[in-house]
């Protein structure tokens, strides 16, 4: 059996509480033999900054970037406010993305029946929802050059980002879409804004010209960012795979990580390209919310979003799709069994700890084996 060197990157405020729910996880999954993990720890955000006085260490790159998979659960907090730009906790995150190479990320939206009332949408509206929003990593506006704020004078000053992408780059990102739609429900929303930009007009047509060349059996469908927002809390299961840009897909993945119910029940992947030879790729897994500092050594925090990330990296690093299934169905019989952390407490009368939940999940995962 494969050994997958596993990084694990704790960070700040909830991290160090929910990665040691997902340790638990991994280590019994090693114990039983089912997958083999080698993990290995290290320090990025503000917990680096204390340390080491940067955001992540070359060392700890150097063992990111050895790693088959790297696990990272949260950064930042008021603690750090004060430190430099260059050297302040999310600046870890960048470097990991930049120096991996991550250009796909992928943002799931799922909710669980037991959960739909969470959600400020109708029950129907989003009971069994399953979406995967594909968001480009490395280009648009957030990395385009010139990137500045120029001083006019006369007390004027004008800020100037640049939105530019290049045709290479709007294919690779549609060929994560469209080879994840052909394992779903075989459909893909391309999102862009065509009637006012440039780069929309090129996304459109490259993404196009790729369905048509490489793709003719997935049903694709082009909308603009704006009307997706609103298609998005208005009729959401219409959607499978959705692909857009940076700024698009910052903003619509929150939008739809919130008919959820909860952002602490979210993972999300960061993928790189693929090893001409290995077919495997850098990735990281992270859940989507922050590192919560107002909640931080109280034992509040939902650690579920975190073990969804294992289980994303089960099914994308290391194809054990099988195993991450499990995992999904065991976060499921614990939220159908009604316990809940505070944070999707609904009507629940009472709540269990971190701890009490990662344990849950655990049973839940031996119980599915005996």
């Amino acid at each position: 059996m494969a050994v997958y060197k596993l990084f694990v990157l704790p960070g700040d405020g909830i991290g160090p509480e929910i990665t040691a729910e997902v340790e638990k996880i991994a280590t019994w999954l090693t114990r039983e033999g089912i997958v083999q993990f080698e993990i290995e720890k290290g320090l990025v955000g503000g917990a680096a900054y204390d340390v080491h006085g940067q955001a992540i260490s070359d060392a700890d790159m150097e063992r990111a970037e050895a790693a088959d998979a790297v696990l990272l659960a949260a950064v930042g907090g008021p603690k750090w406010d004060g430190v430099p730009y260059e050297l302040r906790p999310e600046a870890g995150l960048l470097r990991l993305r930049k120096d991996l190479q991550l250009f796909a990320n992928l943002r799931p939206a799922i909710c669980y029946p037991a959960l739909a009332d969470a959600s400020s949408l109708k029950r129907e509206l989003v009971d069994g929802l399953d979406l995967m929003i594909v968001r480009e990593l490395t280009g648009g506006v957030y990395f385009g050059e010139p990137k500045q704020i120029i001083d006019l004078g006369n007390g004027q000053k004008r800020g100037i980002d640049t939105q530019v992408y290049d045709t290479y780059e709007i294919e690779r990102i549609g060929r994560v879409a469209f080879e994840l739609a052909r394992k779903r429900r075989n459909k893909v929303t391309s999102s862009e804004k065509r009637n006012v930009m440039k780069s929309g007009v090129l996304w459109n047509e490259v993404i196009t010209a790729l369905h048509a060349r490489e793709y003719p059996d997935v049903l694709l469908e082009h909308q603009l960012a704006d009307s997706l927002g609103m298609q998005l809390v208005r009729r959401p299961k219409q959607f499978d795979v959705i692909v857009t840009d940076n700024l698009f897909g910052d903003m619509l993945s929150d939008v739809a990580a919130m008919l959820t119910g909860s952002l602490g029940m979210l993972p999300s992947a960061s993928l790189g390209e693929k090893n001409a030879r290995s077919e495997t790729r850098k990735a990281l897994y992270e859940p989507v919310h922050g590192s919560a500092p107002d909640i931080a050594g109280k034992g509040l925090a939902n650690p579920i979003a975190m073990i969804s990330s294992l289980g994303m990296a089960l099914r994308y690093s290391f194809n054990l799709g099988e195993v991450a299934d499990r995992i999904d169905r065991a976060i499921s019989g614990v939220l159908e069994k009604g316990l809940r952390t505070a944070d999707i407490k609904g009507d629940a009368q009472e709540t269990i700890s971190t701890i009490e939940m990662g344990d849950a999940i655990l049973a839940e995962l031996q119980a599915s084996l005996r």
